[in-house]
């Protein structure tokens, strides 16, 4: 029997009980107490463009049809037929007006009405047995989104997805909205990785510290934009509403038009961005010299900003993911990848910056491959004896009295709080929402 108050509050002082990333008891809690109230990354308007369009998408063990039905609205419809409780619908993607369920053909319109029962009159004796009136697929308990990615919540009753999201919003426009065309996605790639669900949440989250040492080979083979990988000391830390995340450091001194061709982008995308930021994100870039890397909006959704070299004549390509990390079980995660472009650019950016993508991430990329390595061997050792009585030091950035080694950036751009250099502030950042949610006595739903 885990000791809950215990080990959150252990977290609560940064020091980790490192025996939470690979256990069942911690992993049902999450079950419960979070994915059971919190808002979660499901898909993108763009992967469902017409009506008819459909993806299957899940929630730990719930899935979903996320649909756009006739009528053009976006609809998440639970996966499980009235009748016997069959998966209606087992492909991953496709187009359709209505979903048969396999077993007995029971049939629903896209927009989740029941349509049709095989002899009704026979076997019911039509409306007197069984109304089909008003029967439908289950919703989702909420649904909403935000630049066109598509939230769900189990909670029947949760935040305003805008109000929850916050001021992490100033963030995720830089991924998710260069222009006013918005992104598109493409995929997702799936793969399963033997690892921990968090590892990969909180290592995106902030983790820059990590890089000089477990990338040192995406610099020596000429990869990486910077010369050197402890660069990354000198991005900023942030951390704003649930979100948290990386910048990388602009050189000195350069206008937005010169910060942006750095980074790679052509200059028509660069005036789009100007007229499509605010001013103040605008600032980020321009006064306060940063860029966007790498972020995750908790639980479990994450971001990746990046400008490789693509080629021997030194071509630099910006790309983005988006990525959802899938808890399977306390001891494994399936890893969802999409890559994320304007849907303004022209195609000639769209293929190089698509291949940047598949170099850096992706089931093949470089750095998925040294990243994987270590989140596996981590969720390896945790599962022995001795991972019970070790807490693993997440107090990077603060001395002894809880202080911050060094104090937040002024004059930061963004919304929230900035460090700059090395810390484990954001990984605090997340263990803190996650203490919030496991330490919640009442479930959000009735399960």
């Amino acid at each position: 029997m885990i000791d809950l108050p215990g080990v959150l509050a252990d977290v609560g002082r940064g020091m980790i009980p490192a025996r939470i990333y690979n256990d069942a008891e911690i992993f049902a809690l999450e079950r419960d107490r979070l994915f059971s109230s919190a808002w979660i990354f499901l898909a993108h308007e763009s992967e469902i463009p017409s009506p008819g369009d459909y993806v299957v998408r899940r929630v730990l063990a719930d899935s979903f049809i996320v649909v756009r039905d006739e009528n053009g609205t976006v609809r998440a419809l639970f996966n499980m037929c009235l009748h016997k409780g069959m998966a209606v619908c087992r492909a991953e993607m496709g187009n359709a007006s209505h979903f048969r369920c396999p077993y007995h053909a029971w049939t629903y319109r896209n927009d989740g009405r029941l349509a049709g029962v095989p002899f009704h009159a026979e076997a019911y004796g039509g409306d007197d047995g069984f109304a089909r009136e008003d029967q439908s697929l289950l919703p989702a308990p909420a649904i909403d989104t935000y630049n066109g990615l598509i939230f769900v919540s189990l909670n029947a009753d949760p935040p305003a997805l805008r109000e929850w999201l916050g001021d992490f919003c100033y963030y995720l426009d830089f991924y998710t909205r260069q222009s006013p065309a918005g992104v598109q996605l493409r995929g997702p790639q799936r793969w399963r990785i033997k690892a921990n669900w968090k590892i990969g949440a909180e290592n995106f989250a902030g983790d820059s510290y990590h890089t000089p040492h477990t990338h040192a080979s995406v610099v020596d083979i000429g990869l990486s934009r910077e010369p050197k990988a402890n660069k990354r000391k000198e991005g900023a830390l942030y951390m704003a509403g649930p979100g948290s995340g990386t910048t990388c450091k602009l050189p000195p001194g350069g206008s937005f038009l010169e910060q942006l061709r750095y980074v790679g982008y052509p200059d028509e995308m660069i005036v789009t961005m100007a007229a499509t930021w605010s001013k103040d994100q605008a600032g980020l870039v321009e006064e306060s010299g940063f860029m966007v890397s790498a972020a995750t909006l908790f639980p479990n959704l994450s971001f990746v900003h990046n400008w490789p070299v693509i080629d021997a004549a030194g071509t630099v390509a910006p790309f983005i993911s988006v990525r959802q990390w899938q808890p399977v079980s306390e001891n494994e995660t399936e890893v969802l990848s999409w890559f994320a472009v304007d849907a303004g650019a022209s195609e000639h950016f769209k293929r190089q910056s698509y291949r940047a993508y598949l170099m850096c991430f992706g089931s093949s990329g470089m750095f998925e491959q040294d990243d994987v390595e270590n989140w596996v061997s981590i969720t390896e050792m945790a599962a022995g004896s001795m991972a019970r009585r070790l807490l693993l030091n997440s107090r990077m950035g603060l001395t002894s009295e809880d202080k911050p080694v060094k104090p937040p950036m002024a004059g930061f751009s963004g919304p929230g709080v900035a460090y700059q250099g090395f810390g484990e502030f954001n990984q605090r950042h997340w263990l803190s929402q996650w203490s919030e949610h496991l330490g919640a006595r009442d479930e959000a739903t009735s399960l």
